[in-house]
């Protein structure tokens, strides 16, 4: 039985300040809803994801500004940040923990600066919504064994780029193998999922 998170509702006290803010750092708005009691539902999700934010009206009991710690995963934290930074955002310093494996709650034991050895899911950055809902950016570059279940692409030309690295891997393979591979479709699918992290 698969369990997928899919949805974060986050408290927010304006509902068109929050959904300007959402959109300013790149979210895609999928919905936004308004029923004729005023309940609202504006759903966005972040580049990439398969998990999505819900705001709105009537949509949480929380006080605004009161979920924290929602990472969002990035294959470079330090230019995830400069692009956000770019689009007026407010975020920290990129800071890895004095621990060296995740980080503290709030700014204790932070270090500045990404993780000397930039080891995967070891370097964040941080930045929170106008009422105070608190984001993570966490840089993971390899996945621990078991965590990626699907392959996901942020754009064509990545696609075109895995297919090119895959052909050239593909004709050293039968270059071994001394004749064609009849089954390349599965080779490539194995080495392209391989490549974005996924084991099989």
């Amino acid at each position: 039985m698969d369990f997928k998170l899919e949805v974060i509702v986050l408290p927010v006290s304006d509902v068109d300040r929050a959904r300007d803010f959402y959109q300013k750092v790149g979210f895609r708005q999928d919905v936004d809803y308004v029923a004729p009691d005023g309940f609202r539902v504006v759903h966005f999700t972040p580049p990439g994801s398969a998990s999505s934010l819900i705001i709105g009206e009537g949509v949480s009991d929380a006080a605004p500004g009161s979920v924290q710690g929602v990472h969002l995963v990035v294959d470079d934290v330090v230019a995830a940040r400069a692009v956000l930074v770019a689009r007026g955002i407010e975020v920290s310093e990129v800071f890895h923990d004095a621990g060296g494996v995740f980080h503290h709650a709030g700014a204790r034991h932070r270090v500045n600066g990404p993780q000397p050895a930039r080891r995967s899911y070891s370097s964040f950055a941080s930045f929170s919504d106008p009422d105070g809902n608190g984001f993570v950016l966490q840089e993971v570059t390899a996945r621990h064994p078991g965590r990626v279940t699907h392959v996901v692409y942020g754009s064509v030309p990545e696609v075109e780029q895995a297919l090119r690295d895959a052909a050239v891997a593909h004709g050293r393979h039968e270059a071994e193998l001394g004749h064609e591979d009849p089954d390349w479709p599965s080779w490539y699918a194995d080495h392209m999922a391989r490549a974005a992290g996924l084991g099989s």
